[in-house]
């Protein structure tokens, strides 16, 4: 009943509102891309998005704060032309989500595409479809537990991030703290209750995640 606890979690629910969209958009693209492409810029964009499952969250968060500061090479030119903030906003908490959610949301689907996909791709070609006509009624439907799969294993990740999200967002009570920065404050604070509510909220979203995931791979 803390109004403290309730915007924590309305704020984590619209954060994930927003980036569970962001990771389906970007993340089946760009698993299909590491999939079947080739050369030397698909190895350094499979590293790229390889690096949140490898660096500790922390240096992540710092890289990105460098990018996507004031100053930085990303974020001064949205701040002069959109007027968009990203570091301690709403966008740097989405951000943080989406980076730490994409690797595992791309992984399912790289290997995926990977299997007798490359068959019906070339029927397809050879019928003459377009590629978004191939994309959307073969890719798709082809990988469509492996799309699942990964959303269900980004949106947990996602939902659970706090490293990233605490050099983004800022952590800003009242403005940017989601309810794994609350669990951090709680505990940073010695409230422990508060934390064990929150933390156990989250245990039964991660539950559902999985039982989900489970049934998908068992269809």
């Amino acid at each position: 009943m803390d109004p403290a606890v309730g915007f924590s979690v309305g704020l984590t629910l619209r954060v994930m509102a927003v980036a569970v969209p962001l990771l389906f958009v970007f993340g089946v693209p760009l698993g299909y891309l590491l999939g079947r492409g080739r050369g030397r810029l698909v190895g350094l964009l499979d590293v790229l998005v390889s690096l949140p499952l490898i660096l500790p969250p922390m240096a992540v968060g710092f890289g990105l704060l460098l990018l996507f500061g004031r100053q930085g090479p990303l974020g001064a030119p949205l701040l002069r032309h959109l007027d968009v903030e990203v570091i301690f906003s709403f966008a740097g908490l989405v951000l943080a989500a989406v980076t730490a959610g994409i690797p595992l949301m791309v992984r399912p689907i790289q290997a995926a595409v990977r299997g007798d996909l490359s068959r019906l791709i070339e029927l397809s070609s050879v019928l003459g479809k377009p590629w978004f006509v191939t994309f959307l009624r073969v890719v798709l439907p082809h990988c469509r537990r492996s799309v699942a799969a990964g959303l269900f294993l980004a949106t947990g990740r996602a939902l659970g991030e706090v490293g990233v999200s605490l050099l983004l967002g800022g952590d800003i009570i009242g403005r940017t703290n989601t309810v794994s920065l609350e669990i951090y404050n709680a505990v940073f604070t010695g409230d422990f209750p508060r934390a064990g509510v929150l933390a156990c909220l989250l245990a039964l979203v991660s539950i559902g995640l999985t039982v989900a995931l489970k049934r998908t791979g068992g269809e």
